[in-house]
């Protein structure tokens, strides 16, 4: 059995035994990328970048698909040098040490969990359009979406293949319908709509704002990396499936918004609840809002169940590291899953979502995705820095035929993170902020109790030191 030690002398990792199973080939981590990002937020995409600059937004779009595209490089570069269980987390404490670690490990951990909450908000508002109550009945709306949460818990207990399976599964029935409307829907496009390009007029097209606006969207582009250490051979298919499954998702993305800005008029689309479903009316009428609100929750499904995996891995990562209480760190059963992170994760997302209900759907959802943004960018920006760090300090790891080029890459995707921080604007930054300082007490408790296990008296030292003449013996 191998023992790594930490900075602090503190046992962190034991190989020697199988802590998690790997289970995820290469199409099932990208299918988890993929799924992680087509989830909620593509569903209104359109809507939402039409009302913040119309037409001009599909500049925001692109640049925002240039970002995830430079942040999925950084990811997979870092998925291949260092392919541990955790990703952002794992990448930022070996780089910055255990603090920055910790806070890259919270806010990623709140992100995902937070998240989740919009996503589940999402799965019962498409779900209303079958079951009416659950517009209006908060309670039973939050109890839906409770059941769906555990549910798909359930399946991760089982083991990471269910999630797997239930993961590509779910990718493949929301994918093909979002790609086919977006790819009919260019041969439907009238040039009129496009004009004015922006209708506030001016200079200011609101491209910053709307382009962290779409980032929602693009979450979940690290996914495969933090279950690193249950992917086969990771060194491989970590990276492989990052870079295909952001490449086809903002592909996806882009030319289905072109399609849907010219084939709906902006002032409609604006105001739109459900841009694919008019989309699809207009283009071959009929009853096709009941189709897409199927294909969304299908998509909420499958995101739901990716990001339930995700929100016990990073703390797991961070547990055995002495930076999460330990019982996170704990596996359970044949399968080896992170049963208490699952747990605890899920309950937090359930009290979440029944403190909320007594809200509207749409502000619940509007001010959770933004901080679940903002609490995800700080570890993007955290890992970018931590590649550049690592090519000096740990540049063996890398291929020195592509440092260059990777590094580049790295340095503007950090740039990028900042830019798309800013765009969220100084109260969603000032929430975040705050929500990244609650975790610091707990870091200190952590650091506490560690130093307490680690000293060690002096009358053991006296005891346990071998005398001068014993060494030399």
């Amino acid at each position: 059995m191998e023992t790594i030690r930490n900075g602090n002398g503190q046992v962190a990792r034991e190989h020697g035994r199988p802590k998690l199973k790997r289970s995820l080939g290469l199409w099932m981590a990208t299918a988890l990328v993929v799924g992680n990002m087509v989830g909620s937020g593509v569903f209104l995409l359109p809507s939402a970048l039409a009302g913040e600059a119309g037409p001009a937004s599909i500049f925001a779009l692109v640049l925002t698909g240039i970002g995830a595209l430079l942040l999925a490089g950084v990811f997979a570069t870092l998925g291949r040098a260092f392919p541990r269980t955790g990703g952002p987390y794992a990448y930022a404490r070996r780089a910055f040490g255990d603090f920055i670690g910790f806070q890259t490990a919270w806010g990623y951990w709140i992100a995902a969990w937070v998240g989740n909450a919009a996503i589940a908000i999402a799965f019962v508002a498409y779900a209303a359009v079958f079951w009416g109550d659950l517009a209006t009945n908060h309670l039973l709306a939050a109890s839906v979406a409770a059941g769906l949460i555990w549910f798909l818990t359930a399946i991760n207990i089982l083991g990471t293949r269910e999630t797997g399976w239930v993961q590509v599964v779910t990718t493949v029935l929301k994918f093909v319908p979002l790609a086919a409307i977006g790819v009919i829907g260019l041969f439907y496009m009238d040039a009129g709509n496009f004009t004015p390009f922006h209708p506030a007029g001016g200079s200011d097209w609101h491209i910053g704002a709307a382009a962290t606006l779409a980032l929602w969207a693009f979450i979940g582009l690290e996914s495969a990396t933090v279950p690193a250490e249950e992917v086969k051979d990771p060194e491989r298919n970590v990276f492989r499936s990052t870079l295909i499954g952001t490449f086809v998702t903002t592909a996806i993305y882009i030319i289905a918004t072109v399609a849907i800005i010219g084939i709906i008029p902006a002032t409609q689309l604006a105001n739109s609840s459900s841009p694919f479903a008019d989309a699809a009316h207009i283009m071959w009428g009929g009853c096709w809002g009941n189709v897409v609100a199927v294909v969304a929750m299908i998509s909420t499904l499958g995101a739901l169940n990716g990001w339930i995996l995700l929100q016990a891995r990073i703390p797991l990562a961070a547990a055995e590291d002495g930076l999460f209480p330990r019982q996170f760190a704990k596996v359970h059963g044949k399968r080896r899953t992170p049963v208490f992170g699952l747990v605890v994760s899920s309950v937090l997302l359930t009290a979440l979502m029944f403190t909320y209900y007594n809200n509207s759907l749409v502000d619940v959802f509007t001010q959770v995705i933004l901080l679940a943004t903002l609490t995800t960018l700080v570890p993007y920006a955290y890992s970018a820095a931590a590649e550049l760090h690592m090519f000096f300090s740990d540049r063996a790891l890398f291929s020195a035929r592509t440092l260059t080029r990777d590094a580049v890459i790295a340095f503007l995707a950090l740039a990028y993170s900042v830019w798309a921080i800013w765009g969220a604007g100084e109260e969603i930054i000032a929430k975040g902020f705050i929500l990244l300082l609650a975790g610091i007490p707990i870091y200190l408790w952590l650091k506490w109790r560690q130093s307490r296990v680690l000293t060690v008296p002096e009358e053991f030292e006296r005891v346990e030191r071998p005398s001068v003449a014993e060494r030399v013996s």
